[in-house]
């Protein structure tokens, strides 16, 4: 058992969770009710061979630039949930699928990642994508704790 999935039970927890309830959240038709948490997050994994057969050289998906969002937005709600700070995602990619995600927390930005070859997005594993989220979680909680007043929101 992982800090992210029951075997018991065969739910998710956790980050995978929070990315799960993200990807639900955004499904305003209720097309994602009849997946369980783990079919959602299944594209979210892809083995080196699958990265491999996917080129660079064409246009991002609207797909996978979603689950790029979806990734980072999951992230942003885990670390409100951890510290009760608001924080705002902004995601700048080109077409190409290079960019940078910010989130932020009030004034203070809690986490900036360089984004490159975007069509590949992915991770070898369901464990590998808890651990990258839960690790981002836990960097930018800890922003927020240190500089609580700059993350608060006075706008």
């Amino acid at each position: 058992m992982t800090a992210s999935t029951s075997a018991a039970n065969g739910k998710v927890e956790g980050f995978l969770k929070d990315l799960a309830d993200q990807l639900r959240a955004g499904d305003t038709y209720g097309k994602l009710d009849k997946f369980s948490d783990e079919a959602m997050l299944a594209p979210f994994v892809l083995t080196k061979e699958q990265r491999r057969q996917i080129s660079v050289a064409c246009d991002i998906d609207a797909v996978i630039e979603a689950r790029v969002r979806s990734f980072y937005q999951a992230v942003a709600a885990a670390v409100e949930k951890a510290t009760r700070a608001e924080t705002t995602t902004v995601l700048d990619l080109n077409h190409e699928g290079f960019g940078r995600v910010v989130i932020f927390a009030g004034r203070l930005v809690v986490l900036s990642d360089v984004l490159r070859d975007a069509q590949r997005f992915g991770f070898n594993s369901l464990e590998d994508l808890a651990a990258r989220g839960e690790a981002f979680v836990t960097a930018a909680a800890k922003y927020v704790d240190q500089y609580r007043e700059a993350a608060r929101d006075d706008s």
